[in-house]
């Protein structure tokens, strides 16, 4: 028995839909969409969109929390410290003399406190002399006259001399103690005028210490050639002896009613009306007639953690025999002179030169 195949509208092909109207040549086919492959498509389409901006009601919740965080940083920052009322103390000093050096300078100003630090610091332990200045020194016209002095605490060290007019090192470190000199004693710089004729003696310490090489310039003598120099007054001549005022007091405050009434002869002057003054704190007076010397001693220092060691005595020994070649020179026959020594200076000059030493001007003796 055959059976018969049953068909259905959805197994039957669907026929393709016939236009009402037949197709016109003057209208061109629908054309087909492609999708363009993504190397073609420009970049902003391929970047993704921004979101958009929060709501209204988000905007505030940000605006608040942006507030907060200021209020937050804010209560965070320190707090400003209590001020202080400051006054002008005027009757403190500004300008201040320091007791080791006796140097005065003005008190917080800069440029001065650091003169003053390097300054002090020099007139208290010298200057120093390396391997530089020595090896420079070997070149030059330096000369060491006695390489083997010994001091009295023990300590050794040499002098050397050599003229002003040295360049270099040895220069550069002259020209600085100079300076600390003239400050020290307060004295005026020395004029070209006057370098031309001087010596420098130096006084070289031995530092202890691993480095045998180095050394201190503890003293120095400058020695100059001058002709003429007042006598010191001796202290017999600067006032008449105790007993012989006390008798002319007595002869001028008393007479005899026997006695003629004729007024007493006038009181001859003091020798001292005739004498010249260089210190009178010091009670120091010279002669004003001029004498021969050979010798004059412009400059003289020794740092003060090295006096009363000898030093001063060794160099002035060294200036006087060695400063006329072949000729020594004897201070207590007069044939060395000093520049208005200071109190310090004045009893250097009478212990070493045994009351022969004199005085002079260095500006006008040349």
């Amino acid at each position: 028995m055959s059976t018969g195949i049953k068909r259905t509208y959805g197994t039957r092909a669907s026929k393709p839909s016939l236009p009402s109207s037949p197709p016109s040549e003057l209208t061109s086919p629908p054309s087909l969409k492609r999708k363009r492959p993504l190397l073609d498509r420009p970049t902003e389409a391929n970047t993704p969109a921004k979101k958009a901006r929060a709501s209204t009601a988000g905007a505030k919740v940000g605006g608040a929390s942006s507030s907060s965080a200021s209020a937050s940083s804010a209560k965070q920052k320190p707090k400003q410290g209590k001020l202080t009322q400051l006054h002008f103390s005027l009757d403190t000093p500004t300008l201040r003399t320091c007791p080791l050096c006796d140097l005065s300078y003005t008190r917080g100003a800069p440029d001065d406190e650091a003169l003053h630090k390097a300054h002090c610091a020099r007139v208290q332990r010298g200057l120093e002399w390396g391997r530089e200045e020595q090896r420079e020194a070997e070149r030059a016209r330096v000369e060491e006259l006695d390489g083997r002095v010994k001091l009295r605490n023990g300590a050794r060290g040499r002098i050397v001399c050599f003229r002003p007019d040295l360049g270099g090192k040895i220069g550069a470190k002259l020209a600085i103690l100079l300076e600390t000199i003239r400050l020290a004693l307060s004295s005026p710089p020395l004029s070209p005028a006057v370098l031309q004729r001087c010596k420098i003696y130096l006084f070289l310490l031995s530092v202890p210490g691993a480095n045998t090489q180095r050394e201190k310039i503890v003293g120095c003598v400058v020695a100059q050639r001058i002709s003429t120099a007042m006598a010191i007054a001796l202290p017999s001549e600067l006032s008449p002896s105790s007993s012989s005022a006390t008798a002319t007091s007595s002869q001028s405050s008393y007479s005899h009613p026997l006695s003629d009434t004729r007024p007493s002869s006038p009181v001859s002057p003091s020798p001292s009306t005739a004498l010249l003054p260089v210190d009178s704190s010091s009670n120091l007076y010279v002669h004003p007639a001029p004498l021969p010397t050979p010798l004059g001693i412009p400059r003289l220092f020794v740092s003060s953690a090295h006096r009363r060691l000898g030093i001063a005595s060794r160099l002035l020994a060294a200036a006087a025999q060695t400063f006329i070649l072949g000729c020594p020179l004897d201070p207590a026959k007069g044939e060395v002179a000093f520049t208005q020594p200071t109190g310090a200076g004045k009893g250097l000059l009478e212990a070493w030169g045994r009351g022969g030493v004199r005085i002079y001007e260095e500006e006008r003796d040349m």
